[in-house]
């Protein structure tokens, strides 16, 4: 086996480590209801990993900043009743587990307020696996702004040649083109594949699941 082409691996965690952003879009939608705009389903899921000052924007329109703080508090309220079906996808805590003993840094990167962190974290269950968490507060700007990756470079104390990213959503792919990064991209979010790679992600795989499958053959291993 090579050896690694780097020392550190940003991992966001919604829809890539955690299966979260359906039952995010089902809170937007029902916040968006309640504050009497309504949108359709695939405009939220769309709009899911942005920074949230671009999803409100992009959701609620001209409406954004009468509406945008009410529809923030409904969507925290619904998506925390939800929690319990928060559930971690196959293979992401042996994924984690698995980089942790090889001897990589890693990093969960999200820009996730700390109350919707703490709910995923549990889902999670990642152990003494991770070494740095971002969250909002790190940021000031979300994805695909390169704020959280930047931050995360920062906490893993690399440099952007020195890391990669795995992530499933544009946004991600995004944010780690303009931070330096190289990113993997995953499906589970509902992205497809080639829209990806037209965001910049070097390779792309079904899940977490089977990264950790082909680990060896990845770019965490090959250029």
């Amino acid at each position: 086996m090579p050896g690694p082409t780097c020392t550190a691996v940003l991992l966001d965690i919604d829809g890539t480590l955690v299966d979260t952003n359906y039952l995010h879009v089902d809170a937007w939608l029902r916040a968006c209801a309640d504050v009497g705009h309504p949108v359709d389903a695939w405009r939220v899921h769309r709009a899911i990993g942005m920074d949230s000052a671009k999803l409100l924007d992009t959701l609620l329109g001209d409406d954004a900043e009468r509406l945008g703080d009410e529809a923030k508090e409904r969507h925290s309220a619904h998506y925390a009743a939800d929690q319990e079906r928060m559930r971690r996808f196959a293979g992401a805590q042996e994924l984690l587990g698995t980089l942790a003993g090889r001897g990589f840094q890693v990093v969960l990167a999200t820009s996730a307020p700390q109350e919707e962190l703490d709910m995923i974290i549990r889902a999670l269950d990642p152990g003494d696996s991770v070494f740095a968490i971002t969250t909002a507060e790190d940021v000031e700007t979300a994805k695909p702004a390169p704020d959280v990756v930047r931050v995360a470079l920062d906490k893993a104390g690399v440099s952007a040649d020195d890391a990669i990213m795995v992530g499933d959503a544009a946004w991600d792919a995004e944010s780690s083109v303009r931070a330096g990064v190289r990113c993997i991209g995953v499906l589970s979010g509902g992205y497809g594949a080639s829209e990806l790679r037209d965001a910049g992600a070097v390779a792309v795989y079904d899940d977490v699941a089977a990264l950790l499958a082909g680990l060896d053959d990845s770019p965490l291993y090959i250029r």
